[in-house]
């Protein structure tokens, strides 16, 4: 599969970029995965998609000197080495993947919604309380919605390792939001954090696509 590995920084963190062309994709290509059979059966989309994602994470693991592809989980997880954190994200053409040692690391990257469809399906991700402030912000509503969604993606990446299963988007809601930044509020205790903790995500927009990312310490009881 053609690829192109690349870098930038989001708040002072490096994130690692590959850039793919998923039409040049072979299954002789998977084979550099030492999971691979996991995949065997998977639509050549998805593992295109997988394979980009642990190429960028196996260039941020071996910029702090780490020769290794994460695993995959129970989930789908990323399975790190042990000491580091880490996120991978993507989308059809692009995955990012970040890594960290001793604090909580995720990542999302998406796609800008369609003005029509962020109306249709803004009740799945914000709540009542949540769309005036992301309507009076000074950004396309679409926009908004959509870095809504990926922030939470992001926290809950980070969050999963320590909560071990799959948390809705109501456990977490939007504060604040402006041109550098999203800042989110727990709904509920979650992974050694109390209900209100709250977490800033910066984040970034290139062309279509938005980035959110969090880093932020562990908490003090984990």
């Amino acid at each position: 599969m053609r690829t192109a590995h690349g870098t930038f920084s989001l708040a002072g963190h490096t994130v690692h970029r590959v850039d793919f062309a998923p039409e040049t994709f072979t299954d002789a290509d998977l084979l550099w995965l030492p999971h691979h059979e996991k995949f065997s059966h998977a639509a050549s989309k998805r593992k295109a998609e997988h394979l980009a994602g642990r190429i960028a994470a196996a260039h941020a693991l071996k910029a702090h000197g780490i020769t290794a592809v994460p695993g995959t989980g129970s989930s789908g997880e990323p399975l790190w080495p042990a000491g580091f954190s880490g996120s991978i994200s993507h989308t059809s053409r692009c995955a990012l993947a970040v890594v960290a040692t001793n604090a909580l690391t995720g990542i999302d990257c998406e796609i800008m919604l369609p003005a029509g469809e962020a109306e249709e399906i803004k009740d799945g991700i914000i709540g009542p309380d949540e769309e005036p402030l992301l309507r009076a912000a000074a950004l396309p509503f679409a926009l908004a919605l959509t870095l809504a969604f990926s922030a939470k993606e992001s926290l809950f990446k980070a969050l999963y390792p320590a909560v071990g299963e799959m948390m809705g988007f109501d456990c977490a809601r939007v504060t604040a939001l402006d041109d550098e930044s999203l800042t989110l509020a727990l709904t509920r205790p979650l992974a050694g954090f109390g209900e209100g903790f709250t977490f800033r995500l910066p984040w970034l927009r290139e062309d279509t696509m938005l980035i959110a990312l969090l880093h932020s310490a562990p908490a003090a009881s984990r």
